[in-house]
């Protein structure tokens, strides 16, 4: 079926009324289950999806406008823009879903501090007319950006949320415990000086790797070291300041694990410049499995983060949930799997070391 459709409504000419035609449904049904409403029986829906998929049907944005008060626009929101891999892998997987059922996906940042991305926040939902949103951290776990969005009546999903958890449904992967997997491989390594460059302190999820390298070390009997723990920003600028600090130490670290794949390639800067091979002379391990990852010298050994998985499940658990009026209240929560990605910057240290 390739017909040209009235005002080219569908992909490839193929309109509504095809899909109605080929169900065996009236129109009502099949705009019914295009935006997700209640009354349609399971079969019928699932017969027309499947047509949906098969004709590559999908819904003329502006016609759709026209005849609802849904504006059919998601929004991503973001405090700052500067982890381009993160932003890029959570817009890829929004998008995808988005495409799925005809949604339009909106990016927006809002402004450093509290009170400047309030008044962002704030000045975006009122131009935007979003359908719901999809909120990244740190935004998903500022109480004031929350009460803004639910002031404007919006439904939303968090990704990787800190806490609040009753508060909205939410997607997660479980940063702690892939922060003690990572940890593991070095203590089996046999390293016992093992350092931690942590993150930005409004993102929880670089608490919880900390919390999880900690966990670690106290299952197998090892003293954490408070000059072991650097502060970072996930910049790796702050990084490579940090293991400065760590190589400087009097007893510096045989291993270093920082809390993102950036952190971790400004300590591979710190060691070359001053001559330490990796993993010989000291041992990396990153978080995220980023395009960095895998293109510095020597590869990293890092976690896989689902990143665009997380936010495709976040736009799909969105949209399924318009129309319900009981959707902001619930706690639906979906967790996705990580993985260790073992590569080329970790190694037995050259000689044991004292406990700490």
């Amino acid at each position: 079926m390739q017909r040209r459709g009235p005002k080219g409504e569908g992909a490839e000419g193929v309109t509504i009324v095809d899909i109605a035609r080929e169900a065996g449904v009236s129109i009502k049904t099949v705009s019914r289950v295009i935006n997700r409403e209640d009354g349609v029986g399971p079969e019928a829906r699932a017969r027309i999806e499947a047509l949906i998929a098969r004709l590559g049907y999908r819904p003329n944005v502006a016609a759709r406008l026209l005849s609802s008060r849904r504006s059919y626009l998601i929004g991503v929101i973001f405090l700052r823009m500067g982890a381009y891999h993160y932003i890029g892998e959570i817009q890829a997987g929004a998008m995808r879903a988005c495409r799925r059922a005809g949604y339009q996906l909106v990016v927006e940042q809002v402004g450093e501090g509290v009170d400047g991305a309030r008044e962002t926040l704030i000045q975006t939902l009122r131009a935007g007319r979003f359908d719901g949103l999809i909120l990244t951290p740190p935004v998903c776990d500022d109480p004031e950006l929350l009460n803004v969005v639910e002031s404007h009546g919006l439904a939303y999903v968090r990704i990787a949320p800190g806490g609040d958890f009753g508060r909205s449904p939410y997607v997660f992967m479980d940063d702690v415990l892939a922060a003690r997997q990572i940890t593991d491989r070095l203590l089996d390594l046999g390293h016992r000086r093992i350092a931690f460059i942590d993150g930005p302190p409004e993102h929880t999820a670089a608490t919880r790797r900390r919390h999880g390298y900690l966990a670690a070390l106290g299952a197998r009997g090892v003293t954490p070291c408070a000059d072991l723990i650097q502060s970072g920003d996930f910049e790796s600028l702050s990084g490579f300041e940090a293991a400065e600090r760590l190589l400087d130490l009097s007893d510096p670290p045989t291993a270093i694990f920082a809390a993102n794949d950036g952190m971790a390639v400004g300590v591979l800067a710190a060691a070359a410049k001053r001559g330490l091979s990796v993993p010989g002379s000291l041992s990396v391990v990153g978080f995220d499995d980023s395009p960095v990852a895998a293109s510095a010298w020597p590869r990293l050994t890092t976690v896989h983060q689902p990143v665009a998985e997380m936010a495709e499940a976040a736009a799909d658990m969105l949209i399924d949930g318009f129309g319900d009026k009981r959707f902001r209240g619930r706690t639906l929560v979906r967790q996705l799997d990580y993985r260790v990605v073992d590569r080329a910057s970790t190694a037995s240290p050259r000689k044991s070391t004292s406990g700490l």
